[in-house]
């Protein structure tokens, strides 16, 4: 499935967004820290998705959703802490458990840094755990390299994660 396009994020879009995060939380848990569980609380998602719109509207970040060619949200894809001084941003996203292993990421990826000069980011860098395989592989398919490697404590659990970071020039 490449049949995707990318959605920016709007205010009518909460009800959808909140219902495939629940959806997919305890998938998204097993590679990413947990948001806690307030962020499953609408009331609190919704002032976290208002909060969204005014950094885009600030220019400091651009979201967009990922979707199929009937519209249904499969995963979402974010540019944050936008620099326009320096070029810079960080790129992130996730796609539901029931979207893996079709190509999605790859794809919703290509599509991002494709638009990416348009918000005049030259550069975007990227932050994976050292166990999250497939988002190293969407990274590098689409011409991010590795450039550093660190360990943190995860707040949460106080383990010890490893972090690859990845950067790619425009």
């Amino acid at each position: 499935m490449k049949d995707i396009y990318i959605d920016r994020l709007n205010e009518q879009d909460a009800q959808e967004l909140f219902a495939f995060e629940c959806n997919n939380r305890r998938f998204f848990e097993h590679t990413v820290q947990s948001r806690g569980d307030d962020y499953y609380s609408f009331g609190t998602f919704e002032i976290r998705h208002k909060e969204l719109l005014k950094e885009q509207e600030d220019a400091i970040s651009s979201c967009y959703l990922i979707k199929d060619g009937s519209g249904i949200i499969v995963g979402r894809i974010n540019l944050v802490d936008i620099d326009p001084i320096n070029g810079t941003a960080h790129v992130g996203y996730r796609i539901g458990e029931a979207f893996t292993q079709k190509g999605i990421a790859n794809e919703a990826l290509k599509l991002l840094v494709n638009l990416a000069p348009e918000l005049n980011v030259t550069q975007i860098h990227a932050k994976t755990t050292s166990s999250n395989m497939a988002s190293q592989k969407v990274l590098v398919k689409n011409g991010f390299e590795r450039i550093s490697i660190n360990t943190e404590n995860n707040a949460d659990t106080g383990q010890k994660v490893t972090f690859y970071h990845f950067s790619k020039n425009l």
